[in-house]
């Protein structure tokens, strides 16, 4: 506690009431949150199995609780709730599933599962309406963000697109419960309908959470909110920890006006500002603070620093996109010469991913080592997806979430009114889905689809014989065969060279399998289970630590994440700020992008923009973005097009032999 200031320490004792802390970029907010939970158990005397706190993402969630772990005695953190909104979600979902009409082992659909789902629904219902399934998907997710119940969807729709819409999305929900499984959405909207029906149950979860913590509750939507005030209740047991400037995910439903919304509907809320920065240098806070003045606030705040003043924030006229990468990568690499630093403290941000291309073939150019934030796992690969689910089915026949992704895959005509009665029929009888093909009826289904489920499921007991003892891995083999699943890559890849990447991934997925069993001499199930953790692990050690290389991400997923060195690339209208909140004139959003990006920067900042641009096989020329004219104009240093000065040149120039001697030296 001696190492918080002023503000930090009041916020970590106010415990009189709702409390709103408005903290800043690089403000130590986390500090504050896992103090706090310290002080409610240690000292104020509050059960750990009482406090919750949430955040956004399990990254997040997982280093907070390693945290309190640290600061509370002993085994004070045994039943510490510590996790993500959807996490909490799925813990209500479960210990109420009887009353939410759920049996055991509910299936959780991804949003590729979902898509699939709405497109098969189209596709029965219109014949030739499957394309829409993105655009409805994202409709439906957003209407259960803003917490528009079916039913209620469908009394608001007005236009022939609206109607279209709000119908998908009641049979999309009859179809969920049909197969007894969730969306990703749902983990939040289902505790919030289920504790404004049943009042004895949220008074059950409200004794259970004493005192509730949230972090970055700017980026909460609004069945985040509700469900946040329906677990505080009267108690007023909260401390919410903000901040309005860095909201940015508006178009996956996250509302900043929740944060003003608090003071409506906690009367009694106390606010506490961190606006201490322990991040950048007071020039980069300068900048940021001025940028930001140009959006509307409810809160003011100012960021300030003890870092001192630092170095001039530089912006880089280049020709085309071609240079702008060469550019860039020539800079960090003179910086990196110059200044003996490490590749790991550059960091490369951009509005869309199409922009990391050209810097990509530059780095590699130079054979300068990078990471590329956002790549696909390969387990997240729709072909490995489809493999493993198969692979799931046959260690586990009543793995209702695997059979539905591969009921269809490739197609069995296996229509979704034939897959929804079995789904009521299993979920009415209490047995799992590959069970019901078995029991279920003519009456219930047609004779032709009756006929199809026998056949799948005979043919999967096949499988699963031939994948027992010492041949497993020949029999998964033989089952890739059988449904002929290179071909059905080959009708659904836009070429036959993609087909052929997919189909690689398949084969390195089996391979896989038989090096994880012959080296580890484990079964077919241990081994696919072992798979899927090794690269859960993978990914979090690569997230954690990653290999001294330069990031490259989009000012999206740079949000929470800090380096010595930025370069902010193109700086140009219709890109930052978009093109559509341009047209549309919702630039604040974009502004509170740009301010992201700006404060990610600890020691110095480097803006470029292109004067001209390739798109759509054209050559246009580019404006330099409107965020630039908004910085303070003193502290800016411009570079190219003509704006170098001979001093700086000839500065730059001793220190880069400087450098050079350096690492002869």
């Amino acid at each position: 506690m001696t190492n918080l200031n002023p503000r930090q320490r009041e916020a970590v004792h106010y415990i009189d009431g709702p409390l709103l802390v408005l903290a800043g970029a690089g403000s130590g907010k986390t500090s504050v949150i896992t103090q706090k939970i310290a002080y409610l158990v240690n000292t104020c005397g509050i059960k750990s199995s009482r406090v919750a706190a949430v955040t956004f993402t399990n990254k997040a969630a997982r280093e907070m609780k390693e945290r309190v772990g640290r600061l509370l005695r002993d085994d004070a953190a045994q039943g510490l709730t510590v996790s993500t909104f959807h996490q909490l979600g799925l813990r209500i979902i479960r210990e109420q599933r009887k009353e939410l009409g759920l049996k055991t082992g509910f299936s959780i659909f991804d949003a590729e599962d979902s898509r699939t789902l709405i497109r098969d629904l189209l596709i029965q219902q219109h014949g030739a309406e499957g394309d829409l399934a993105n655009t409805i998907a994202a409709r439906i997710s957003a209407w259960k963000n803003e917490r528009v119940l079916p039913e209620q969807a469908l009394a608001a729709a007005t236009g022939p697109a609206d109607i279209l819409c709000a119908q998908a999305y009641q049979r999309y929900q009859r179809a969920l419960k049909a197969y007894n499984a969730l969306d990703f959405d749902d983990l939040i909207l289902l505790p919030t309908v289920l504790f404004e029906h049943h009042p004895t149950i949220l008074e059950k979860w409200q004794n259970q959470i004493h005192y509730l913590l949230v972090d970055e509750y700017q980026d909460t939507n609004s069945s985040q909110y509700l469900l946040v005030r329906q677990l505080v209740g009267l108690r007023g047991g909260l401390t919410v920890v903000g901040d309005d400037d860095q909201s940015i995910y508006a178009w996956r439903g996250a509302r900043p006006e929740n944060l003003a919304q608090l003071q409506d509907d906690f009367p009694a809320l106390y606010i506490v500002k961190l606006e201490q920065n322990y991040r950048s240098t007071a020039r980069i806070l300068k900048a940021a603070n001025t940028l930001i003045a140009n959006n509307a606030h409810v809160f003011e705040k100012q960021l300030w620093s003890e870092l001192g003043y630092g170095e001039t924030i530089r912006i880089l006229r280049c020709a085309d996109e071609q240079q702008e990468a060469d550019q860039v990568v020539a800079e960090i690499l003179d910086h990196k010469m110059r200044k003996r630093t490490r590749f790991g403290d550059y960091a490369i941000l951009y509005r869309g991913n199409h922009q990391s291309r050209l810097v990509e073939l530059a780095l590699q150019q130079q054979q300068v080592p990078y990471h590329l934030s956002g790549g696909t796992s390969f387990f997240a690969r729709n072909e490995v997806k489809d493999i493993m689910a198969y692979l799931r089915l046959v260690i586990n026949e009543n793995d209702d979430n695997a059979f539905l992704r591969i009921a269809n895959v490739p197609r069995r005509k296996l229509g979704t009114s034939t897959l929804e009665a079995l789904g009521n029929f299993a979920l009415a009888n209490r047995c799992s889905l590959n069970q019901a093909c078995n029991r279920i009826g003519a009456d219930q289904v047609s004779e032709s689809g009756l006929k199809r489920l026998r056949e799948f499921r005979r043919w999967m007991d096949g499988v699963r014989r031939s994948c027992e003892g010492g041949n497993s891995v020949a029999g998964v083999r033989q089952m890739i065969r059988d449904i002929d699943y290179e071909g059905w890559l080959g009708q659904l890849s836009s070429s036959d060279d993609v087909a052929e990447r997919r189909m690689g991934n398949v084969h390195f997925l089996v391979d896989g399998l038989q090096r994880v069993m012959t080296s580890e001499q484990v079964g077919l199930d241990e081994a696919i289970a072992r798979l899927v953790l090794r690269d859960l692990l993978e990914q979090q050690d690569e997230e954690e630590k990653g290999p001294d290389s330069v990031q490259l991400m989009t000012l999206h997923a740079s949000k929470g994440l800090e380096y010595p060195h930025v370069f902010i690339i193109g700086m140009e209208e219709n890109l930052l700020p978009h093109r559509v909140s341009v047209e549309e004139d919702s630039i604040e959003e974009e502004r509170r992008l740009a301010y992201v990006g700006i404060t990610r920067a600890q020691q110095t900042l480097t803006m470029t923009m292109a004067l001209k641009r390739r798109q759509f096989g054209d050559t246009i020329p580019c404006e330099p973005s409107r965020f630039i004219a908004e910085l303070p104009q003193d502290d800016l240093q411009w570079q190219g097009g003509g704006q170098d000065s001979r001093e700086d040149n000839l500065e730059r120039g001793k220190e880069t032999l400087a450098g050079l001697k350096g690492l002869f030296a």
